[in-house]
């Protein structure tokens, strides 16, 4: 005897949730050190913006380690940022970077 065939249920729909806020940590403009100010430039950008900024100069002057993409190969001027240190993980990047930011 065959299997009886069930009748599907409707599928629940979400209710519209409320639009999000945006973060106002993350958009509040933050100085950059002396040192990160070579980089990106001297003047107030939010959290955002500096890693924008900083990615663009990381990839301007092909910083990026060849073989693991996710390292980066500090320059001079990277180097000061990163506390001295030759090559930095780009998830570590951001930790070096907040240090620069006030």
């Amino acid at each position: 005897m065959p299997a009886k065939k069930r009748a599907r249920k409707p599928a629940k729909r979400k209710v519209a949730s409320k639009k999000r806020k945006p973060n106002a940590a993350f958009m509040k403009p933050l100085m950059p050190s002396e040192a990160l100010s070579e980089v990106i430039g001297a003047r107030a950008l939010p959290r955002t913006e500096v890693t924008k900024k900083l990615w663009a100069y990381i990839k301007k002057n092909k910083l990026q380690d060849k073989v693991k993409r996710t390292m980066i190969n500090a320059d001079d001027k990277l180097r000061v940022i990163f506390g001295g240190k030759r090559q930095v993980s780009m998830f570590e990047m951001t930790k070096h970077v907040s240090k620069h930011l006030k």
